[in-house]
């Protein structure tokens, strides 16, 4: 009997099971927002930052770190950064110099403002957000050490090419 449930069963599934049901990790997903570094004083050159570590701030200011980052500060000429999806601002730390603590290096504050919206994918993916009219807001303080930044690309919908210029 139970053997005769289980190939009943078996059947159910194999035979319900439609091309939707599968989510291929060729889907693309929320993308998160991509900034290059660039020397101040040769705009064109990409210019690593020395120790950066970079990690997001919550609602009631406490630091919140990203999964595929964790907490380790490394030289870099690019990053990706997860968006929230439940808003639409977004504010991270960018820590230049960090050296294991928070007294080290110097720590700059960006928000990132921008209008969610949500995309049908897939019965199997569900949905993704794409982000439109991207701004940036550098909170100012006395040693800031990003100079400029310039927006690439206004919608974040992938993660092919940078979004924003962060120049230093």
């Amino acid at each position: 009997m139970k053997k005769i449930i289980a190939l009943l069963l078996l059947c159910f599934v194999i035979t319900n099971c439609e091309k939707d049901d599968i989510c291929s990790s060729d889907t693309g997903t929320t993308p998160k927002l991509i900034l290059r570094f660039y020397d101040i004083s040769d705009e064109d050159e990409t210019k690593q930052v020395p120790n950066l570590l970079v990690y997001g701030i919550d609602d009631s200011n406490e630091p919140v770190l990203f999964d595929h980052i964790g907490l380790t500060a490394a030289n870099k000429d690019s990053i990706a950064i997860p968006l929230r999806t439940d808003g639409n601002a977004t504010r991270f730390v960018l820590h230049r110099d960090y050296e294991g603590d928070s007294d080290t290096g110097n720590i700059d504050i960006i928000t990132a403002n921008y209008i969610g919206e949500n995309i049908y994918v897939s019965r199997a993916c569900g949905y993704k957000t794409i982000y439109n009219a991207l701004a940036l807001d550098l909170e100012p303080d006395s040693d800031n050490w990003v100079i400029n930044s310039e927006i690439i690309n206004t919608t974040v919908e992938n993660e092919t090419t940078a979004h924003v210029k962060i120049y230093h």
